[in-house]
């Protein structure tokens, strides 16, 4: 187990913590990384996009002129995809990019992410954030006492007051433990981490 610090907000050691090596020492395999993000990204996309074909654009079906004798080309309706206002061929449809990895792999993909972020010494364990009302300068000055100006911070439950207090501050972003993802934990630069929030994390990722 590697044996890490814990800070108060202020910024000063307050104890010292074991960090499982199952969770937070394993080995890193970018390839199976990169399919977790590919996959939370691909379920984030709408697909939405739509275009129109020959059989649903505007348009008469009758012949706009004869078919031999005017030196043009021949046509058959006005919805030709060779004509302006004309139908699209082989456009976008809706559909659904997602697709699922099986639930080991994102656990596995979890753990890595976490012992990517602490190998880099990109892990701060704080005893205890708590914010008495919703306030982005104190959000600010805890974040200026830790000297830490992109994070994701991860708390053992939704605190609304952390929350909105971070909302409108660039760089930041709070999560609950059961929020956690591969995405988010490698988006942000560091990683600060509650220390209530630990246990969580090592109950749902245990090997």
């Amino acid at each position: 187990m590697a044996m890490t610090n814990i800070y108060n907000t202020s910024n000063e050691k307050v104890g010292e913590i074991d960090l499982q090596d199952s969770i937070f020492g394993v080995d890193v395999d970018s390839h199976l990384l990169h399919d977790v993000v590919r996959m939370q990204l691909a379920k984030r996309r709408q697909g939405s996009a739509c275009t129109k074909t020959r059989a649903e654009v505007r348009g008469s079906g009758a012949k706009p002129y004869r078919q031999k004798g005017t030196g043009r080309a021949r046509a058959g309706n006005r919805r030709s995809p060779v004509w302006r206002g004309g139908g699209t061929v082989f456009g976008p449809k809706p559909r659904d990019y997602s697709f699922n990895l099986p639930k080991k792999v994102r656990r596995i993909g979890l753990r890595m992410a976490l012992s990517s972020r602490n190998s880099a010494d990109n892990i701060l364990i704080i005893d205890e954030i708590q914010l008495e009302e919703f306030k982005t300068r104190k959000f600010v000055d805890i974040m200026d006492n830790l000297k830490v100006e992109n994070c994701l911070i991860v708390v053992p439950e939704h605190d609304e007051k952390l929350e909105r207090s971070s909302r409108n501050v660039p760089g930041y972003k709070v999560l609950p433990v059961i929020g956690i993802n591969v995405y988010d934990i490698l988006l942000y630069k560091k990683l600060i981490i509650v220390q209530p929030s630990l246990d969580k994390i090592e109950e749902r990722l245990q090997p």
